[in-house]
């Protein structure tokens, strides 16, 4: 059996709203359905019902994004229903698993054109309550938040495994020593090279916004200075700490999609690919260091491309929070730190959750075809201690 090259079309998402801000208002398989009718109707030479599946990622899936957000998506959409749908879980990295799943399927022949993406409305995320052990307790029950993090921990979970990814990204700061100024710094850098990106207009391309909503860009972009940042207090240690709400990303809501196809796929399209899936990894580490899940992820997928740092051209490296980051360049000497995210990253752009995997793939795609040739990498950290890595080639 012959393996089938796998290209990517296009790439949309919404502009990544903040917590309680512009987005949370609407529903995350109105988000998700948003992306898809977008993608779809970019492509008007393409017949809907050719889709052969939509693969989305969602992180919690506990509200309104229940019972196969991709499915939903599809209905919502307005494709044909012979077009199915389903949802994947990979945590933080959901999205860009989502999309390594569609290129599987369709480099081994099982779909020639298929939607992958990701969504999260971590505004709209529910609490949630559990069933008690027996019926008619007399005592208080407890509200679980879905919006972020462990709950409702198993007992047999060792305690140093189930730090709060705050206290992870201490973690990692204490093992590399990277100071709070150096996180600062970096959190400014990624708010400056976002804010430049919107006003040269490189997001104008993919981004969608969701209609009936005053929301055009992202909405986490902060016009903030050194000083302001120094004045925050440290949100996980009280003493020593170094990790801050200025240098983490935020809590977010969004959308992302992608167009994926094979040769016969790609001249239904009548378009010209904005590039191709080389490569994929994934990786696990101890829960508590999960930050540095993409290091060895990123090594192995330049290896089985049988590329190395000094051949890629981009890096979309997921910024959960700037300890994280600066901890996987720390472990990658060999890497030009100028690559990566040169369009400004999470800390500024935002993280809702199942949507950045996604959100990092088409800004790689994009930023290829903007050069016209080279290869580029998006990676992630992924909470519970994974990395997921993917190579693109155009």
């Amino acid at each position: 059996m012959s393996i089938r090259d796998v290209y990517i079309v296009d790439a949309v998402r919404t502009p990544i709203g903040k917590f309680g801000g512009a987005l949370a208002s609407v529903r995350p398989d109105d988000l998700a359905a948003h992306v898809v009718r977008a993608l779809v109707d970019r492509s008007p030479a393409l017949d809907p019902a050719r889709v052969d599946d939509v693969y989305f990622g969602d992180a919690n899936g506990a509200g309104e994004d229940n019972r196969d957000v991709a499915r939903m998506a599809v209905l919502l959409a307005g494709l044909p229903v012979t077009v199915p749908g389903v949802t994947v879980n990979r945590l933080c990295g959901s999205g860009l698993e989502a999309v390594i799943q569609a290129a599987r399927a369709i480099a081994l022949g099982d779909a020639s054109v298929a939607i992958a993406g990701g969504v999260e409305s971590m505004s709209r995320a529910p609490w949630v309550l559990q069933k008690p052990e027996r019926a008619f307790p007399a005592g208080h029950q407890q509200l679980h938040s879905t919006t972020l993090g462990w709950r409702m921990t198993n007992p047999r979970m060792p305690a140093e495994w189930t730090v709060s990814l705050g206290e992870g990204a201490e973690l990692i700061a204490d093992k590399h020593g990277i100071t709070r100024e150096r996180q600062d710094a970096f959190a400014l850098a990624s708010h400056r090279k976002a804010a430049e990106a919107w006003a040269k207009g490189l997001y104008d391309d993919e981004v969608v916004p969701y209609p009936d909503v005053d929301l055009t860009r992202d909405e986490s972009i902060r016009d903030s200075t050194p000083e302001a940042l120094a004045k925050l207090k440290p949100s996980f240690r009280r003493e020593g700490g170094t990790v801050t709400a200025g240098n983490a990303s935020p809590l977010n809501d969004g959308a992302a999609a992608l167009l994926l196809v094979d040769e016969e796929g790609l001249r239904e399209t009548g378009r010209e690919p904005l590039a191709r899936i080389r490569t994929s990894a994934v990786t696990g580490v101890e829960p508590q260091l999960f930050g540095l899940g993409p290091v060895e992820a990123v090594r192995r997928a330049l290896g089985k491309a049988g590329r190395s740092f000094a051949d890629l051209r981009t890096f979309e490296l997921n910024e959960a929070f700037a300890a994280q980051a600066l901890g996987c360049l720390a472990e990658w000497p060999e890497l030009d730190p100028e690559i990566v995210n040169p369009r400004g990253g999470a800390v500024a752009i935002g993280h809702p959750l199942g949507a950045s995997g996604a959100r990092l793939a088409g800004s790689v795609a994009h930023q290829l075809a903007a050069a016209g040739s080279g290869t580029g990498l998006a990676a992630l950290c992924i909470g519970v201690g994974q990395g997921l890595a993917l190579v693109l080639e155009r």
